[in-house]
């Protein structure tokens, strides 16, 4: 066996083959050219491909071989991110209680096909920006390439965790990163957003270089997002009075689902250690009485109520009837928006649907080739996807909607879509805000945690030791 393994037929045969299996599974048949480096490397030995070691000296110096090192980690962990695995960190508590904000994870690429970068140059290990910089780009969009996606293990399913490239960051204004480029145009205009001064109507005070320079970013270098995949193509979704419905079907309970509500006290302070003992983050006790008072409007037993004994919680079940058994709590309510209330930030963003996170839809999720009629009243549910998503010329001129230059009354879906909500259903900004993500967006589906930290508490104690190598379902 030992000569066998040492045979340099032997290993040519072997790495060949492998080669011949990444190649096939890549679909780049141009890549076979590289079978001359395996000749090489293992048959003729004409070239120095170490040519940093000195050829013909078996004990290399402390120097070289640290080098040798870094070089296999860095092309080993390159491969491995790009084709199989990737970590990530949760940042948001968007969803909270299935996923919380200082879990680390792990997710696969290789589960729905490892999608090949758009911009193939670009410094290792970083994302859209260069480490110890704010704004400088870490790729070059000289080199760019399509969309393409390798076979993968498994298809995205209902309510899958998913990893995502954010559909509306495309656009980005870059010392306002942390919100969507065409919510802060609906916000605050156009015009004042690319002045890039901002002038506070209440007090006058000018903000210079509020919203920074506005840049356009590829597919791949958008923000991660993670959410639960709850509709998948074809599907009908719709939110009822906050039920989430699937082709007319109340969602199959996924993950720790939790809402917002209203708690109305005596006046007396909850003690924040019950808050500790039901996981409530200290974010969270501190925004409790920071809620929009526009929800007394509808919501019970609050019309003669003092405001300082109203407090708004993130809760699951659970937590429900511990809240309610506190001497010091008078009612525990739900919040839910009622039908007909609308959300301007709420998607499509048109004055023709009344929607918000507790009433939506119903909407129909777009599949790859299938056909739908399209007219000016359901237009603005699939605009961005005509004419960004799928790069079409889309405009409408005396009520007559054009595609390419051509009038149509119908349209056919070149690729598939997916609807994402978080798990925390009322501090989520996700497809109820934004959208659909178009297939060329799914980054990888989420696996397991392998370290998780609470920044809430002491770095001794802040390791949730009971949340490390667990699954995420």
């Amino acid at each position: 066996m030992k000569k066998i393994l040492k045979n340099k037929w032997f290993n040519f045969g072997l790495a060949v083959t492998i080669y011949l299996l990444f190649v096939i599974w890549l679909r780049n048949y141009w890549l076979l050219l590289g079978i001359v480096f395996f000749v090489d490397l293992y048959i003729t030995k004409k070239v120095n491909w170490t040519f940093w070691k000195k050829p013909g000296v078996k004990k290399q110096s402390k120097l070289v071989e640290w080098v040798d090192a870094l070089i296999f980690a860095v092309i080993a962990a390159t491969i491995i991110r790009l084709f199989l695995i990737e970590a990530f960190t949760i940042p948001t508590s968007s969803m909270e209680k299935s996923l919380l904000v200082g879990d680390y994870l792990f997710v696969s690429k290789a589960s729905y096909g490892p999608k090949m970068p758009n911009t193939p140059v670009s410094f290792p290990f970083a994302h859209h920006t260069l480490p110890w910089t704010k704004t400088t780009k870490s790729y070059v969009e000289w080199i760019k390439q399509p969309y393409k996606r390798l076979a993968g293990l498994e298809t995205i399913e209902n309510n899958d965790v998913v990893v995502f490239n954010f559909p509306d960051g495309d656009t980005v204004a870059l010392n306002q990163q942390n919100r969507s480029y065409y919510q802060l145009i609906r916000d605050y205009g156009r015009n004042v957003v690319w002045q890039n001064d901002f002038v506070n109507p209440r007090t006058g005070e000018v903000y210079n270089d509020f919203f920074g320079e506005i840049v356009a970013r590829p597919v791949d270098k958008r923000e991660n997002y993670i959410k639960r995949c709850v509709a998948i193509p074809g599907d009908s979704l719709w939110v009822k009075d906050g039920q989430l419905l699937i082709n007319n079907i109340p969602q199959k309970q996924a993950g720790l689902v939790q809402y917002k509500y209203m708690v109305i006290t005596n006046g007396d302070m909850i003690n924040p250690r019950a808050f500790d003992k039901m996981d409530i983050s200290d974010e969270d006790e501190l925004n409790a009485r920071h809620f929009d008072p526009a929800i007394l409007s509808f919501m019970p037993g609050t019309k003669n109520e003092n405001l300082n004994n109203i407090i708004v919680l993130p809760l699951v079940e659970s937590n429900v009837d511990k809240i309610k058994a506190m001497p010091t709590v008078k009612s525990v309510a739900r919040i839910i928006k009622p039908l007909g209330y609308r959300e301007d930030y709420i998607f499509p963003h048109s004055g023709k649907y009344n929607w918000n996170e507790d009433n939506f839809g119903p909407i129909w999720i777009p599949k790859k080739g299938a056909t739908i009629d399209i007219n000016l009243n359901n237009l603005p549910l699939y605009q961005r996807i005509i004419d960004v998503f799928e790069e079409n010329d889309l405009m409408v001129k005396d009520s007559t909607i054009f595609i390419n230059n051509k009038p149509a009354t119908q349209y056919t879906f070149k690729m598939d879509y997916y609807f994402m909500m978080g798990d925390s259903r009322h501090n989520s900004a996700d497809s109820r805000f934004w959208g659909f993500v178009p297939e060329d967006h799914v980054v990888g589906k989420a696996l397991f945690i392998w370290l998780s930290t609470d920044k809430d508490k002491s770095f001794l104690k802040s390791i949730r030791w009971d949340r490390i190598l667990k699954g995420i379902h």
